[in-house]
Order: C-alpha cells, then sequence, then structure tokens
C-alpha cells in the first residue's frame, strides 16, 4: 500500500488561497477531483493520521501516487472549474449524480425531420427532450394516451414510419386521429413540428394559454355553426382537463422549483427531487449512493446542485435552438434542506446556466415546507426500500454471513448474530438492548431489554461497566452445569422446553456476539464471558464513525470495504439494537418523568395514575386537557380532577413562569 508521506507538499508550499485540486496515480489517471476556500487546510487533513480518515477517502489516498491544485479567483470559478474536471476526467473516486435509470421517461426525439414521442428508460441523449420520471410506465401511457387527440404527433419507431412512407398509407392511430401521419404526408415537418412544440410547452407547464387558445377556437367554430369542430374542439379540451387533474397543484402560486431532500445513514445517502412546474408536480429523480468523503450535509448539497444542473444544462444545450429557452431544466427556484457553504457564487453560477436569475433557498413555512417535508419522507423511505431489498436478498445474506466467517476466521458461518446497545442521557435512565438477527434477519421475538443497575448507580455515564453487565447477565446462566458437570455451554444446549420439545429462546448461544463500540467495550465483553467460563463465542464491536470491527486484544482493527455484504449486515444490527435501547430509554424516561409529577398530588394513588397515563397516552397530553376531559377518566372524580389539573398547570401559569415577575 503506498505510503501518502511520499507525495505529500512541502510544508507551506500549498496555498491559502481557494482553489480546485486533483489526485493522480502513478499512471496518471485523475483519481479525485475536489474544491476548497483554503487549498492548505483542506489538502493537509488528507495527509493525517491515516485511521482518522473515511474508509474510502483513506482507499483514495492510499492509491494516489500525488496531489496538484490550482488557483482561482473566485467561488464561482471553482465551482466551473470543479465540475470541468468531474466531467472531463471522470475520477472514480467521485460521485457521479447520473439520472437513475430505473425510472421511466417520456422522450420527445427533437433531433428528427419527424419528432417521436415514447417512453424511454436509460441514460439520456443529444437532441432528445425529457419530462419525468414517472413511478410507472402505464403513468406515461396513460398520461399520451390523452394528449395524443389534443397533439396527434408522431410515436411509432423509424422502422414502422419507415414501411408506411413506402406503402403510402398511415397505420391505425393515423385513422383514428391520434396521429398527424406524417409518413403519408398528411402533415409536412413543419407543422408536425409545431405540433410536437405545443406538446412540449403544454408539458413544461404552459397549460392555461393551451386551454384558452382551445377555448376560443371552440367559441369561433360555434359562432360559425361548425358545431363538428367545436365539439370536437371541446372534447379535447376535456382531455387537457383530464390530464391537469392527475397532476395534483402543490403550490399554489404556481412557482417553479426543484425540492430537493436527502436521507442518510453512515454508509449509504438518498437524495429525492422533486421538479415542481406551475406549482404541479411534474416528476420525480431519486438516487441512493455511497457516502464518499468527509462532507457535511451542506457541502453535499453544493456538489450535488452543482453536478447536476450542470449535467442537465449540458445535454440541453444540445437541443435545437428553438427548443433551448423552455427546456432549460434549472428552475427559477431550488428548494434544498439547509443552505450551501457558499450559497451566493452557487446562485451566481446557475444564473448564468439558466440565462436568469436563481434563488436557491430553505423553505420554513407554509406549502413549499409541507412539500419540502413529503419530499423528504419519500427519501427516507427510499432509503429504507433500499436497504430492504439488500436485506431480503438470499444471496447477499448467504455472502455476508460467509464474509464474515472468512474474514473474522469463525469456524462456521454465523448463524445467529446477537448484539448489545446502551443507552442514556448523561448518566440517567441507563438501559441495555440486546437484537437476535439469525440467518441474517431479525429475529424480534428474542430481543431483549435490560436495566443497567451497577453503571446507573454510579451517577454517571459508563458505557464499559453496562457492557459488561449486560454481558454478563445475558450469559449467566451459562454458568451452571447440569447434574451430570456438563460445561455451562453443553447444558445450555440440552435445555429444552418440557411443554414444546424446542429449545428454549436463549437455549443457546450466538455463534457471534456483537457489541456497539470499539476496543475498551470489545474488551469489557470478551472479560465478561472470560468470567463466566465462556470461551467458544466470538465477540466483536462495530464502531460507529468509522464503522471499524475490533477484536478482544488487538491493536488495529479490521476494515471491511464501503461495499461489503458482510459490514452492511453488521450496521444493519447495530442500528437496531440502537433503536431498541432508544425505544425503551425514552419511555422508561418518560415513566419515570410521569411518576415524579403524579406523585406530587395527594390522594392520587398507583392505580389512578395508571389510569390517567393509559387514558391520555402520556404526561404532556394530561397537562394539555381540561378539567372536563380528565373527569372522563374512570374513577376519576371532580376533586381529583382539580387537584391533578391543578398541579399539572401549577408551573405554566403566568406567576411561575420562568423570566417573570410575581403579582402580589
Amino acid at each position: 500500500m503506498p505510503d501518502p508521506s511520499t507525495y505529500r507538499p512541502a510544508p507551506g508550499s500549498i496555498p491559502l488561497e481557494p482553489g480546485v485540486y486533483r489526485f493522480r496515480d502513478a499512471s496518471g489517471r485523475v483519481l479525485y477531483v475536489g474544491k476548497a476556500k483554503s487549498l492548505r487546510s483542506r489538502l493537509n487533513s488528507y495527509f493525517a493520521d491515516l485511521t482518522g480518515l473515511q474508509p474510502r477517502t483513506r482507499k483514495m489516498v492510499t492509491t494516489a501516487s500525488g496531489v496538484e491544485w490550482t488557483v482561482v479567483g473566485t467561488e464561482v470559478e471553482a465551482l466551473q472549474l470543479e465540475y470541468n474536471w468531474i466531467k472531463e476526467f471522470d475520477p472514480p473516486f467521485n460521485v457521479r449524480y447520473r439520472d437513475d435509470k430505473s425510472y421511466p421517461v417520456l422522450a420527445v426525439t427533437l433531433n428528427e425531420e419527424y419528432p417521436r414521442l415514447f417512453v424511454y428508460r436509460g441514460p439520456r441523449k443529444k437532441g432528445v427532450r425529457y419530462f419525468g420520471p414517472y413511478s410507472h410506465a402505464w403513468a406515461i401511457r396513460e398520461t399520451l394516451d390523452l394528449l395524443l387527440r389534443v397533439f396527434p404527433a408522431r410515436t411509432c419507431s423509424a422502422g414502422v414510419l419507415k414501411r408506411h412512407q413506402q406503402l403510402g398509407r398511415p397505420c391505425l392511430l393515423g385513422y383514428i386521429g391520434k396521429c398527424s401521419a406524417p409518413c403519408t404526408g398528411q402533415v409536412g415537418a413543419a407543422e408536425h413540428r409545431r405540433i410536437v412544440e405545443d406538446f412540449c410547452d403544454f408539458l413544461s407547464g404552459k397549460t392555461d394559454r393551451m386551454v384558452r387558445e382551445l377555448e376560443r377556437h371552440m367559441n369561433e367554430a360555434s359562432e360559425a355553426l361548425d358545431f363538428e369542430r367545436a365539439a370536437r374542439l371541446r372534447d379535447d379540451i376535456g382531455a387537457l382537463r383530464r390530464a391537469l387533474e392527475k397532476q395534483a397543484v402543490v403550490l399554489g402560486d404556481g412557482t417553479d422549483a426543484d425540492v430537493v431532500a436527502f436521507a442518510a445513514d453512515d454508509l449509504e445517502v438518498s437524495l429525492q427531487v422533486f421538479h415542481v412546474r406551475g406549482g404541479r408536480v411534474r416528476g420525480q429523480r431519486g438516487w441512493v449512493i455511497e457516502r464518499v468523503g468527509e462532507q457535511d450535509d451542506s457541502e453535499m448539497v453544493e456538489e450535488f446542485l452543482t453536478q447536476f444542473y450542470g449535467e442537465q444544462q449540458a445535454l440541453a444545450h444540445d437541443l435545437p435552438e428553438g427548443a433551448r429557452k423552455s427546456a432549460s431544466p434549472i428552475p427559477k427556484t431550488v428548494l434544498v434542506p439547509m443552505l450551501p457553504p457558499n450559497t451566493d457564487g452557487l446562485e451566481r453560477w446557475l444564473s448564468e446556466l439558466r440565462g436568469s436569475a436563481v434563488r436557491v433557498r430553505v423553505p420554513r413555512r407554509g406549502d413549499k415546507k409541507a412539500l419540502a417535508e413529503t419530499v423528504q419522507r419519500n427519501a427516507h423511505e427510499s432509503l429504507a426500500q433500499h436497504k430492504l431489498r439488500r436485506a431480503g436478498d438470499l444471496t447477499a445474506r448467504s455472502a455476508a454471513l460467509q464474509e464474515l466467517q472468512d474474514t473474522l476466521g469463525l469456524d462456521t458461518a454465523p448463524l445467529r448474530i446477537e448484539c448489545i446497545d446502551i443507552s442514556h442521557v448523561q448518566g440517567t435512565d441507563v438501559v441495555g438492548s440486546l437484537v437476535v438477527f439469525e440467518d441474517g434477519l431479525a429475529r424480534k421475538s428474542d430481543y431483549r431489554h435490560y436495566t443497567i443497575k451497577e453503571a446507573a448507580g454510579e451517577g454517571r455515564s459508563n458505557d464499559v461497566a453496562s457492557i459488561a453487565e449486560v454481558t454478563h447477565r445475558r450469559f449467566a446462566r451459562y454458568r451452571r452445569a447440569d447434574e451430570t458437570g456438563a460445561p455451562a455451554d453443553v447444558a445450555a444446549f440440552q435445555a429444552l422446553d418440557p411443554e414444546t420439545g424446542r429449545p428454549r429462546r436463549f437455549a443457546y448461544p450466538p455463534n457471534l456476539f456483537v457489541v456497539d463500540g470499539g476496543l475498551p467495550q470489545v474488551n469489557a465483553a470478551s472479560a465478561a464471558l472470560e468470567e463466566l467460563g465462556i470461551t467458544d463465542i466470538a465477540v466483536i464491536g462495530l464502531a460507529k464513525r468509522l464503522e471499524e470491527v475490533w477484536l478482544p486484544g488487538e491493536e488495529y482493527p479490521v476494515i471491511f470495504p464501503r461495499t461489503s455484504e458482510a459490514l452492511f449486515l453488521l450496521q444493519r444490527i447495530r442500528d437496531e439494537a440502537h433503536r431498541f435501547a432508544i425505544t425503551f430509554h425514552r419511555s422508561k424516561r418518560s415513566r419515570r418523568m410521569t411518576e415524579s409529577v403524579l406523585d406530587t398530588i395527594p390522594g392520587l394513588g398507583q392505580t389512578r395514575k395508571t389510569a390517567l397515563v393509559t387514558h391520555f397516552g402520556s404526561v404532556a397530553r394530561l397537562k394539555a386537557a381540561s378539567l372536563g376531559e380528565i373527569t372522563q377518566v374512570p374513577g376519576i372524580g371532580d376533586m381529583t380532577a382539580r387537584a391533578v389539573h391543578e398541579a399539572l398547570n401549577r408551573d405554566s401559569s403566568p406567576e411561575r413562569s420562568p423570566g417573570r415577575a410575581s403579582v402580589e
């Protein structure tokens, strides 16, 4: 493995100015392109301790053999240069936000003599305009079928077009009025292109103008007593309105905007974009990418907007000149979850690409905030579905278990994996959780909660002692031997439920015991097992920040590749243990707070306290309840309800509120 110190620039030689840098390998290939406000500060971070770098970053700096940079004058120049270099060199360690090929789009081939409308999946091509993507191909065909009666454009392939040109008669769509039949000369190339351009304008959001124009033509035909044409135009207007009804209005002011949202964990990032034109959602795009580098969320926003809109605008430039202006993929407003570090520079760059002002904003209230929350939920759902698809893949689970066996040197594949986690707030309400996965899938019936006794008594956070306590309590039964003197683990294997004849849920040990933490936590769990005389259970720890796997007593961790199915499985198990612990901790803290508040009310026993909390669900809801609502709880009389209401609302009265002078 190459040593980054061999090509590290001399101290003081890296400029302090903003610029763009490139890492290259020994053959000169560009591995990574980045920009920085201060080149010296950013590049020095790559040559720090390797163990402190993200795994993908660590692999990049150990693969590279040199680094070079270019100083620029403004942030806009840095954005443009970074985008150009990423596009030119296609570095393997840069994330490329290419179009998602899994979503269908409506394509319009403006680069042909007779443009064609059709459903398409795949990478974007020059001279083709795209609308969407849509969630389902049938949604495109349904919309297209409604609009073809108003915009009878060609939908057939090049082969079908050529055959009917030779036959001299149109296809079925031409006979029923859903194609203007340019193949037989019923319309010329110019007239057919005008029909296609009107179709594109309608899908671009110029719907009101189209409907008003058709209504004007309908009225003119009616006044001229051409009732047949008027009826046809009436049906066309109805088709347009039915197509519009399928796209609900989400922004009442008719705004053109893109709404961007992210959902991320330690390994992957889900991105979602809703394209809103004329106040209606015209399309949606989504990506799930691997998390790269040391970027925070705001830097990720800037990187995404730069690459995405730069790529889309480059494709728009390849369209015919008449379609470029209306086909600009950059809207007037881009709504993001947080502002990028250089918002002003990014807005100037996007405005130059669009040819008019572009604003990047964070929605704070109203319809825009509600839509942003919807996009955020879609991003979280997309990430969850992505993980479920991987988790549900039998081949992937088998590969993960096999990789764990090979990498950790286990005798067999870890078919049963248990993981523990600790949750607390500054040492209070310390709890532990234990989750169980069998064959790579959660076995929720075997989950367990633990209320920590020793660490909680110390009045401070002590994760190591808590880990040792949970481990000791989980495996305490293994210390007992059966009557024949068999070892504890053998006795546990023989422990059967006398009623069902099956092994009890915890009658056998896991093949792999996972601890949420680093080396101190792993050593504590291993010591607890040794104290119990159990030596045949593999113990590892998963450190959250860098996703390192620690083994007891080892000086250095085991590093799994970021794309490893084994690491993905370990992360899922660790995250599930963390979720289970957090849920129990919150419920325990809520019960404690409930008891501490209600215990001060005279005449309120345990039965009535339980009835109140069960009826309202929480102390917060009980506090917000009126006196009449409290009296409706079975067993609660008027005097008791009044005492509860006064006790819960005493601290929120104006006379007792902090920062207010008492009124005598």
